[in-house]
């Protein structure tokens, strides 16, 4: 369990363990008070000082969802959470009104320093709204009548979203139904671009919903909403389905692009290293040209007889659509024919990112065509024949 804040003025900070809850008293006299009232047995005092000084993680809140917390509580929390970090600014010599979340972290770390391996044991100090788990507002009035018609389905947000995402899918289905005014232009409908961005996860939906959900409840939420994605609809669609998405890095940002060069004729060209199980291969892809190989002063017809090494190099600009638009000098050294290949794959796709856009790269790398095989040939093992093949067994 994790404290929600931590405040050290002048002061000692203990931690008493009571079964699974952690007590830090922030000042003698109340270590005092909770070490008398544990010795003459008050049982009452212990379970107050418990509940309100012991947090659950979110591991923990599945099983302690019949826990509920006041708002008094959480400004409270808030209030002691503030307190905490402005004093712990000061003992670190900064400002606390710029003081984040990470020097918050970083000078944790640097008072309490812990050997425990397990994250989780070690003292940290978050915001309150990220350890207590968000609470459900009230959902009856003063009569005792719930305020949603859906209450009695012991899922009311899940099912009041479900409705709403199949009445906007009905919505676009009868506004494409519809035939267009004789004088109206032609709508523009480009493709949503959903690369670069995920579902949210069923625990996140969770989070959202404050609702327990169950894996076929998900599913068919998620297919609802790709549902919805096919269909092409409307700003007010596009920012529905936003709400349900979350960006992830693109991984093409990190693919390293080497700088475009210019030979002394002024012709641009790239180059680029490629590797496979041994094999080495270094390739200059020039800007314009008609679609010539060479592979060590020979034409790849010649260097590469099998049809399908050949379908390797030319497939790098078959995916982009640029046959016969670059001409291509490679040298190759070490591992067989194959392997060679997919060297030389390699080394073109790197090499071609440096005349292609950002989305064609993300589209390469999607496809394979940027990341290294690493399936090299297995090692023979002792008693057996070979890698994988034993000995024929004989009885006697």
């Amino acid at each position: 369990m994790a404290a929600p804040c931590v405040s050290c003025l002048g002061e000692f900070s203990c931690r008493l363990f009571l079964g699974r809850s952690v007590i830090l008293a922030r000042s003698q006299g109340l270590w005092r008070a909770s070490a008398a009232g544990l010795q003459a047995g008050v049982g009452s005092q212990i379970l107050r000082l418990i509940h309100t000084t012991g947090v659950s993680t979110r591991k923990d809140v599945p099983a302690s969802r019949h826990e509920t917390y006041t708002e008094d509580f959480i400004k409270k929390q808030i209030e002691q959470f503030n307190l905490g970090k402005r004093h712990l600014a000061n003992m670190m010599g900064e400002d606390p009104e710029t003081f984040t979340q990470e020097d918050i972290d970083r000078a944790i770390a640097y008072l309490f320093p812990s050997g425990l391996f397990e994250k989780q044991a070690r003292p940290i100090m978050k915001h309150p709204e990220l350890i207590f788990p968000k609470q459900r507002a009230n959902q009856w009035g003063e009569d005792g009548r719930p305020f949603h018609f859906l209450f009695y389905t012991g899922k009311q947000s899940y099912y009041s979203l479900m409705h709403d995402t199949y009445g906007k899918i009905l919505q676009v289905e009868k506004r494409q139904s519809q035939p267009p005014p004789i004088d109206a232009l032609p709508e523009k409908t480009e493709a949503r671009d959903l690369i670069g961005s995920r579902w949210l996860i069923k625990e996140e939906l969770e989070e959202m919903l404050v609702e327990k959900l169950s894996d076929q409840d998900y599913t068919h939420f998620i297919q609802l909403l790709e549902k919805l994605v096919t269909l092409q609809g409307g700003p007010a669609e596009e920012e529905f389905v936003q709400r349900f998405r979350r960006s992830m890095p693109v991984q093409s940002m990190q693919q390293v692009m080497e700088p475009v060069q210019y030979d002394e004729q002024g012709v641009a060209f790239s180059t680029s290293q490629g590797t496979r199980k041994t094999a080495k291969a270094e390739v200059i892809v020039y800007g314009q040209g008609s679609g010539g190989m060479t592979v060590n002063g020979v034409d790849y017809l010649l260097y590469f007889p099998v049809t399908q090494d050949r379908e390797q190099l030319m497939f790098p600009f078959h995916f982009l659509d640029r046959l016969g638009k670059h001409d291509v000098t490679c040298t190759v050294s070490g591992g067989g024919r194959s392997a060679q290949a997919g060297a030389i794959r390699l080394a073109i796709a790197r090499a071609l990112c440096s005349f292609v856009t950002t989305d064609e790269v993300e589209w390469m790398r999607q496809a394979g065509l940027l990341t290294r095989d690493p399936r090299v040939r297995e090692r023979k093992k002792p008693g057996q024949e070979g890698a994988r093949r034993k000995f024929t067994w004989k009885k006697r």
